[in-house]
């Protein structure tokens, strides 16, 4: 597989707006994965477990920091969609930074969307093993979090066909269990059925303490673990080029996307903190678990334990198919070894996934040393690769919109409301939750695991120029431009 058809359909330097180029993967997902899969990408372990942690930082609050970042994320995913539609390639985001800002840029944020989810995976591990430990307190963690890393790696070596039928159900079972808690939530609150009888109540959303109980700023510091949970909502553009339709599948999935975060997120939270008064509530302890508990239902805290375990190994399973594709699009482009790019015969980037599986056993080790702390440590560095790869798309968004003014590029079949507007106020709120971080003693870490990252990039990029000169000059429009004409287009 060259580069160009990574990039653009052979023959056409700029890409045709809604143009799928073949890229050698089978394009075996249907439009109900596809939608399953965008729809799971907003529900993970960062609602079910990390927001325990969040409420008793923040209070009610949570609800309306929740609703904050998913206006965000959704100008994000618009500025997504904006681009897959213009060129749907399956190294989505390294593809477009590489194009709009240079070769440096796409292979920072090819690896740093590689490493996203490798540290995901570990989280993702970690809660899964914390969740057993609901069930099975005698079985370490470690031990846990091992059996479901081979499990997994197993399953994603199989086909895209498996992998997209796995998080259909995967999918099905979250959204399905979490309409059910919003459903007997409500009848908890409004008829005062269960264990939790009158102590359920609208009111508990203001009624100890104020909606910021612990003010402004304690609410704005969950923000990085905010974020955290709507990481993965991208990876419906990781799935572009093996998507049957992806003209019509992907607008879609991007478009439901503020239904979703207003029913999982703002609607899910907000009935869980009316039947439990959010003081009740313990870092380390899903509070969708503590709620069941509270009501009283037979079974209620092992099933949503169950659901929860399930989003878990979802997201870990989306982790190990995303990384093996976004390693073979490195490749493809001589930004890593070339052995990464090979497909096996089932069509699946094995040696990526291997290479990833084997990195997020990381975690498992992490889960043996630090278990108290491990799922704070990956999600703090989730988060900071996260808001590189967000802001990637989001610049690159900007730069393709010049480029159409100009007259250089075809316009996507669809634009994102508002132009270039809510890119730059998506920018701006994405470099403030950084502050944030810099400024939070327990997520810092993750900036300083950042600059060494850096470092590597930046030893590795030299490395690549080295032996590989001609790699720099590929990548952004222009320079293909100039490259193939002698001058720019328009």
């Amino acid at each position: 597989m060259t580069s160009t058809q990574v990039g653009t359909n052979p023959g056409d330097d700029n890409g045709a707006s809604g143009a799928a180029p073949e890229e050698g993967y089978e394009r075996g997902l249907g439009s109900r994965q596809v939608q399953m899969i965008a729809i799971g990408g907003a529900i993970g372990v960062g609602l079910f477990l990390g927001a325990g942690a969040n409420i008793a930082k923040a209070g009610p609050s949570l609800i309306l920091m929740y609703a904050l970042a998913g206006v965000i994320v959704f100008f994000i995913m618009r500025a997504l969609g904006e681009l897959l539609l213009y060129r749907p390639v399956s190294g989505s985001f390294s593809e477009y930074a590489r194009e709009f800002l240079g070769p440096f840029f796409g292979f920072v944020t090819g690896w740093t969307y590689w490493l996203m989810w490798v540290v995901t995976g570990m989280a993702e591990l970690t809660a899964a093993a914390i969740y057993v430990h609901f069930w099975f307190p005698q079985i370490p963690q470690w031990v846990t979090a091992l059996v479901f890393l081979v499990v997994l790696f197993a399953a994603n070596l199989i086909s895209v066909k498996i992998f997209g039928e796995i998080e259909f159900w995967f999918s099905m079972v979250k959204v399905t269990a979490l309409i059910g808690m919003i459903v007997i939530g409500l009848g908890v609150v409004t008829f005062g059925f269960s264990q939790a009888g009158d102590a359920a109540a609208v009111s508990n959303i203001w009624a100890h303490d104020g909606i910021f109980p612990n003010g402004i700023g304690s609410s704005l510091m969950t923000l990085q673990g905010v974020m955290f949970a709507y990481l993965a909502v991208e990876l419906v553009g990781v799935t572009a080029g093996e998507s049957e339709n992806p003209e019509k599948t992907l607008p879609k999935a991007i478009n439901t996307l503020p239904w979703r975060i207003i029913v999982f997120y703002v609607g899910a939270l907000s009935v869980i903190l009316m039947v439990v008064k959010w003081t009740e509530f313990e870092p380390g302890v899903s509070p969708f678990v503590a709620a069941f508990a509270k009501i009283g239902i037979p079974a209620g805290a092992a099933i949503i334990n169950f659901v929860v375990l399930t989003a878990a190994l979802s997201s870990c399973n989306s982790g190990m198919y995303s990384t093996g594709r976004m390693l073979r699009d490195l490749a493809a482009n001589s930004e890593a070894p070339k052995v990464l790019g090979k497909l096996s015969s089932t069509k699946t980037p094995a040696l990526g996934i291997t290479l990833s599986a084997a990195l997020m056993g990381i975690g498992v080790i992490l889960n043996y040393i630090v278990p108290e702390k491990a799922f704070g440590y990956v999600t703090s560095v989730a988060t900071a690769a996260g808001i590189w790869t967000w802001l990637m798309i989001l610049i690159s968004h900007i730069l393709y919109r010049r480029e159409v003014v100009a007259g250089r590029l075809p316009a996507s079949s669809f634009p994102a409301p508002g132009g270039t507007v809510c890119s730059w106020i998506a920018v701006a709120f994405l470099l403030l939750v950084t502050g944030l971080i810099a400024i939070d003693p327990d997520s810092r870490v993750s900036l300083y695991v950042g600059a060494g990252w850096a470092v590597c990039l930046a030893i590795g990029w030299a490395i690549l120029k080295s032996r590989n000169p001609h790699i720099t000059a590929k990548g952004t429009h222009q320079d293909k431009q100039l490259q193939t004409t002698g001058r720019p287009r328009g």
